[in-house]
Protein backbone atom coordinates (compact mmCIF):
# COMPACT_ATOMS: atom_id res chain seq x y z
CA UNK A 1 0.00 0.00 0.00
CA UNK A 2 1.28 3.26 -0.13
CA UNK A 3 2.23 4.16 3.05
CA UNK A 4 2.59 1.27 4.81
CA UNK A 5 4.53 2.11 8.11
CA UNK A 6 7.82 1.12 10.20
CA UNK A 7 7.54 -1.64 12.47
CA UNK A 8 7.33 1.44 14.75
CA UNK A 9 4.33 2.53 13.59
CA UNK A 10 1.75 -0.28 12.68
CA UNK A 11 -0.22 -1.75 14.56
CA UNK A 12 1.18 -4.43 16.65
CA UNK A 13 -0.82 -7.45 15.54
CA UNK A 14 -0.22 -10.98 17.54
CA UNK A 15 1.93 -13.11 15.60
CA UNK A 16 2.82 -17.06 16.48
CA UNK A 17 3.00 -18.95 13.16
CA UNK A 18 3.84 -22.11 15.46
CA UNK A 19 0.16 -21.86 16.59
CA UNK A 20 -1.93 -21.58 13.62
CA UNK A 21 -4.35 -24.12 13.39
CA UNK A 22 -7.25 -24.59 10.76
CA UNK A 23 -7.38 -22.62 7.47
CA UNK A 24 -4.31 -20.21 8.42
CA UNK A 25 -1.87 -23.45 8.67
CA UNK A 26 -3.03 -24.68 5.16
CA UNK A 27 -1.58 -23.86 1.94
CA UNK A 28 -3.99 -22.56 -1.00
CA UNK A 29 -4.48 -25.39 -2.70
CA UNK A 30 -6.28 -27.32 0.76
CA UNK A 31 -7.63 -24.34 1.68
CA UNK A 32 -9.87 -23.43 -1.79
CA UNK A 33 -11.43 -26.24 -1.45
CA UNK A 34 -14.14 -24.59 0.69
CA UNK A 35 -15.83 -22.23 -1.92
CA UNK A 36 -16.63 -19.71 1.32
CA UNK A 37 -13.27 -19.41 1.63
CA UNK A 38 -11.97 -18.98 -1.60
CA UNK A 39 -15.44 -16.28 -2.42
CA UNK A 40 -13.24 -14.54 0.42
CA UNK A 41 -9.82 -14.61 -0.53
CA UNK A 42 -11.30 -13.56 -4.01
CA UNK A 43 -13.03 -10.01 -2.60
CA UNK A 44 -9.58 -9.94 -0.78
CA UNK A 45 -7.66 -9.99 -3.29
CA UNK A 46 -9.81 -7.63 -5.15
CA UNK A 47 -9.63 -4.84 -2.90
CA UNK A 48 -6.46 -5.14 -2.46
CA UNK A 49 -5.99 -4.71 -6.22
CA UNK A 50 -8.11 -1.76 -6.80
CA UNK A 51 -6.41 -0.36 -3.60
CA UNK A 52 -2.93 -0.22 -4.84
CA UNK A 53 -4.41 0.80 -8.56
CA UNK A 54 -6.18 4.08 -7.17
CA UNK A 55 -2.84 4.69 -5.36
CA UNK A 56 -1.01 4.58 -7.98
CA UNK A 57 -3.29 6.84 -10.06
CA UNK A 58 -3.11 9.00 -6.83
CA UNK A 59 0.28 9.67 -6.33
CA UNK A 60 0.72 10.36 -10.13
CA UNK A 61 -2.09 12.91 -9.20
CA UNK A 62 0.44 14.28 -6.03
CA UNK A 63 3.17 14.74 -8.31
CA UNK A 64 1.45 17.46 -9.88
CA UNK A 65 1.40 19.44 -6.46
CA UNK A 66 4.43 18.42 -5.70
CA UNK A 67 6.84 22.11 -4.71
CA UNK A 68 10.18 20.26 -6.47
CA UNK A 69 11.70 18.49 -9.29
CA UNK A 70 12.82 15.92 -6.56
CA UNK A 71 9.80 15.58 -4.80
CA UNK A 72 8.10 14.65 -8.10
CA UNK A 73 10.92 12.08 -8.89
CA UNK A 74 10.02 10.53 -5.58
CA UNK A 75 6.92 10.43 -6.01
CA UNK A 76 7.34 8.57 -9.22
CA UNK A 77 9.28 6.04 -7.80
CA UNK A 78 6.09 5.22 -4.91
CA UNK A 79 3.63 5.21 -7.64
CA UNK A 80 5.69 2.84 -10.00
CA UNK A 81 5.79 0.25 -6.58
CA UNK A 82 2.38 0.58 -5.95
CA UNK A 83 1.86 0.17 -9.75
CA UNK A 84 3.82 -3.59 -9.61
CA UNK A 85 2.01 -4.32 -6.52
CA UNK A 86 -1.16 -3.93 -8.07
CA UNK A 87 0.53 -6.35 -11.32
CA UNK A 88 1.11 -9.29 -8.38
CA UNK A 89 -2.39 -9.05 -7.31
CA UNK A 90 -3.86 -9.12 -10.75
CA UNK A 91 -1.74 -12.17 -11.52
CA UNK A 92 -2.54 -13.94 -8.67
CA UNK A 93 -6.29 -13.45 -9.63
CA UNK A 94 -5.82 -14.70 -12.84
CA UNK A 95 -3.70 -17.50 -11.88
CA UNK A 96 -6.60 -19.15 -9.76
CA UNK A 97 -9.04 -18.39 -12.30
CA UNK A 98 -10.87 -15.46 -11.43
CA UNK A 99 -11.26 -12.69 -13.87
CA UNK A 100 -9.68 -9.19 -11.79
CA UNK A 101 -11.60 -6.83 -13.58
CA UNK A 102 -14.44 -8.55 -12.03
CA UNK A 103 -12.93 -9.25 -8.65
CA UNK A 104 -12.35 -5.44 -8.41
CA UNK A 105 -15.61 -4.28 -9.41
CA UNK A 106 -17.11 -4.46 -5.90
CA UNK A 107 -14.70 -1.84 -4.79
CA UNK A 108 -14.35 0.68 -7.56
CA UNK A 109 -17.36 2.74 -5.77
CA UNK A 110 -15.90 2.66 -2.22
CA UNK A 111 -12.40 3.14 -3.01
CA UNK A 112 -13.38 6.14 -5.68
CA UNK A 113 -16.14 7.36 -3.30
CA UNK A 114 -13.39 7.85 -0.19
CA UNK A 115 -10.88 9.60 -2.65
CA UNK A 116 -14.28 11.78 -3.70
CA UNK A 117 -15.01 12.81 -0.20
CA UNK A 118 -11.14 13.21 0.85
CA UNK A 119 -9.66 15.27 -2.10
CA UNK A 120 -6.73 17.12 -0.58
CA UNK A 121 -6.83 21.01 -1.00
CA UNK A 122 -2.74 20.73 -1.44
CA UNK A 123 0.52 19.12 -1.62
CA UNK A 124 0.67 18.73 2.43
CA UNK A 125 -2.51 17.21 3.15
CA UNK A 126 -2.05 14.53 0.11
CA UNK A 127 0.91 13.45 2.35
CA UNK A 128 -1.00 13.20 5.25
CA UNK A 129 -3.90 11.32 3.33
CA UNK A 130 -1.54 9.02 1.87
CA UNK A 131 0.51 8.50 5.13
CA UNK A 132 -2.67 8.11 7.52
CA UNK A 133 -5.34 7.02 5.26
CA UNK A 134 -3.68 4.51 3.37
CA UNK A 135 -2.40 3.34 6.66
CA UNK A 136 -5.11 2.35 8.52
CA UNK A 137 -6.17 0.33 5.50
CA UNK A 138 -2.71 -1.59 5.83
CA UNK A 139 -3.09 -2.42 9.24
CA UNK A 140 -6.45 -3.29 8.28
CA UNK A 141 -5.80 -6.35 5.90
CA UNK A 142 -2.55 -7.07 7.92
CA UNK A 143 -4.95 -8.20 10.47
CA UNK A 144 -6.84 -10.26 8.05
CA UNK A 145 -4.01 -11.64 6.93
CA UNK A 146 -2.97 -13.43 9.97
CA UNK A 147 -5.76 -15.09 9.65
CA UNK A 148 -5.29 -16.52 5.92
CA UNK A 149 -3.57 -19.56 4.03
CA UNK A 150 0.11 -19.45 3.92
CA UNK A 151 0.45 -18.59 0.42
CA UNK A 152 -2.10 -16.01 0.24
CA UNK A 153 -0.93 -14.68 3.44
CA UNK A 154 2.13 -14.31 1.69
CA UNK A 155 1.21 -12.63 -0.94
CA UNK A 156 -0.69 -9.90 0.96
CA UNK A 157 2.12 -9.05 3.14
CA UNK A 158 4.49 -8.70 0.42
CA UNK A 159 2.32 -6.48 -1.60
CA UNK A 160 1.47 -4.37 1.54
CA UNK A 161 5.54 -3.44 2.18
CA UNK A 162 6.41 0.29 3.01
CA UNK A 163 6.92 2.21 -0.71
CA UNK A 164 8.90 4.93 1.68
CA UNK A 165 5.77 6.93 1.57
CA UNK A 166 5.65 6.74 5.16
CA UNK A 167 9.23 8.35 5.93
CA UNK A 168 8.89 10.57 3.24
CA UNK A 169 5.89 12.32 4.47
CA UNK A 170 6.89 12.24 7.85
CA UNK A 171 10.12 13.95 7.21
CA UNK A 172 8.00 16.74 4.85
CA UNK A 173 5.00 17.36 7.16
CA UNK A 174 7.42 18.19 9.90
CA UNK A 175 9.42 20.38 8.08
CA UNK A 176 6.42 22.25 6.98
CA UNK A 177 4.88 22.44 10.83
CA UNK A 178 8.64 23.32 11.87
CA UNK A 179 7.96 26.59 9.30
CA UNK A 180 5.03 27.66 10.56
CA UNK A 181 3.20 26.09 13.42
CA UNK A 182 -0.15 26.82 12.60
CA UNK A 183 0.14 24.11 9.80
CA UNK A 184 0.00 21.76 12.38
CA UNK A 185 -3.98 22.62 13.81
CA UNK A 186 -5.19 22.15 9.89
CA UNK A 187 -3.37 19.50 9.28
CA UNK A 188 -4.59 17.79 12.73
CA UNK A 189 -8.28 18.27 11.52
CA UNK A 190 -7.34 16.52 8.25
CA UNK A 191 -6.40 13.64 9.45
CA UNK A 192 -9.02 13.05 11.90
CA UNK A 193 -11.24 13.34 9.15
CA UNK A 194 -9.59 10.70 7.07
CA UNK A 195 -9.73 8.48 9.96
CA UNK A 196 -13.56 8.64 10.71
CA UNK A 197 -14.01 7.96 6.30
CA UNK A 198 -11.56 5.67 6.16
CA UNK A 199 -12.99 3.44 9.22
CA UNK A 200 -16.12 4.32 7.66
CA UNK A 201 -15.59 3.02 4.25
CA UNK A 202 -14.00 -0.16 5.73
CA UNK A 203 -17.01 -1.32 7.59
CA UNK A 204 -19.47 -0.63 4.95
CA UNK A 205 -17.28 -2.68 2.41
CA UNK A 206 -16.77 -5.80 4.81
CA UNK A 207 -20.83 -5.32 5.45
CA UNK A 208 -21.55 -5.71 1.24
CA UNK A 209 -19.09 -8.26 1.32
CA UNK A 210 -20.81 -11.74 2.90
CA UNK A 211 -17.72 -13.74 2.62
CA UNK A 212 -15.46 -10.72 4.09
CA UNK A 213 -17.77 -10.58 6.83
CA UNK A 214 -17.92 -14.13 7.94
CA UNK A 215 -14.14 -14.13 7.50
CA UNK A 216 -14.23 -11.31 10.25
CA UNK A 217 -16.55 -12.00 12.63
CA UNK A 218 -15.79 -16.25 12.34
CA UNK A 219 -16.58 -18.99 10.10
CA UNK A 220 -14.47 -18.99 7.70
CA UNK A 221 -10.46 -19.94 8.47
CA UNK A 222 -9.73 -18.88 11.77
CA UNK A 223 -11.74 -15.79 11.88
CA UNK A 224 -11.86 -13.15 14.44
CA UNK A 225 -14.85 -13.42 17.15
CA UNK A 226 -16.50 -10.43 17.94
CA UNK A 227 -14.90 -9.24 20.72
CA UNK A 228 -11.49 -9.84 19.12
CA UNK A 229 -13.23 -6.90 16.15
CA UNK A 230 -13.44 -4.76 18.73
CA UNK A 231 -9.53 -5.29 19.58
CA UNK A 232 -8.66 -5.05 16.41
CA UNK A 233 -10.06 -1.95 15.99
CA UNK A 234 -8.28 -0.74 18.98
CA UNK A 235 -5.24 -1.66 17.94
CA UNK A 236 -5.80 0.14 14.70
CA UNK A 237 -6.70 3.22 16.64
CA UNK A 238 -3.77 2.78 18.47
CA UNK A 239 -1.60 2.85 15.33
CA UNK A 240 -3.31 6.03 13.97
CA UNK A 241 -2.36 7.97 17.11
CA UNK A 242 1.30 6.35 16.64
CA UNK A 243 1.52 7.77 13.12
CA UNK A 244 0.31 11.19 13.96
CA UNK A 245 2.74 11.59 16.79
CA UNK A 246 5.23 10.44 14.05
CA UNK A 247 3.91 13.73 11.96
CA UNK A 248 3.79 15.97 14.80
CA UNK A 249 0.30 16.24 15.08
CA UNK A 250 -2.02 15.62 17.67
CA UNK A 251 -4.28 12.35 17.53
Amino acid sequence: MTSSDSPDNAAEIPETPAARTGVAAMDWAAASADPQYRAAVVDLLGALAYGELAAFERLAEDAKLAPTMADKAELAKMASAEFHHFERLRDRLAEIGEEPTQAMEPFVAAYDGFHKQTAPSDWLEGLVKAYVGDSIASDFYREVAARLDSDTRALVLAVLDDTGHGGFAVEKVRAAIDADPRVGGRLALWARRLMGEALSQSQRVVADRDALSTMLVGGVADGFDLAEVGRMFSRITEAHTKRMAALGLAA
